[in-house]
Formats: structure tokens, sequence, C-alpha cells
């Protein structure tokens, strides 16, 4: 629990890491959820019950979802993905520096 003018900012934060990802998840007091991460070169399969918005920050990826057609997103751009839906991150370059808006 994170406090700033005894104002509740964090409820909750986790952190994933699997060798080729890594993302920090928080959950804000008002229930909204952010993701913070970097892919680094691979491709990736992920599952989500909400409804996402992927914002690239840096770097490029492509992406394809529920085995669609692969869609090129580069820095500035966003992608959404469906609520339960699974979507697939390839990333052949530089790491891949997202921000990742659940709902």
């Amino acid at each position: 629990m994170s406090q700033f003018d005894n104002v509740s900012v964090i409820k909750k934060a986790n952190v994933y890491f699997d060798g080729k990802c890594v993302s920090h998840t928080v959950v804000f007091a008002d229930g909204t959820k952010k993701s913070v991460g970097v892919i680094l070169p691979a491709t990736l399969t992920f599952n989500t019950g909400a409804p996402e918005i992927m914002e690239t920050v840096a770097g490029a990826c492509r992406y394809r979802i529920a085995g669609g057609e692969w869609q090129t997103c580069a820095a500035g751009e966003s992608f959404r993905v469906p609520g339960n839906s699974s979507f697939e991150i390839e990333v052949t370059g530089e790491p891949y520096h997202y921000v990742c808006h659940f709902g």
C-alpha cells in the first residue's frame, strides 16, 4: 500500500518475469489497472480476460489477435485486444517497451 498525502494510491502491484518479458502491473485504489513492461526478441502468446490497449512506447512489434493477420505497431502507436481472447506479439529487433491499459 502506497500513500501520498494520506490518500491511497496503489492497491496492489505485481511483477511478472519469464526471461523474455518483464511486466509491472499496478492496481490503483479506484480499481484501474495498468502494466508497464519490456519484451525482448521473441514471439509470445498472451491470454486476456479484460479488454486491453497496448500502447507502444519504444521499439516495434508485430501482433495478431486470435490467430488473425499479422499487424505492425511502432513507437507512438497502439492496438486494441478484445476481452476473453488471445494475442501474439513478435519482437525481432530492439526490445519492445509498452504500457498496457486494461478495461
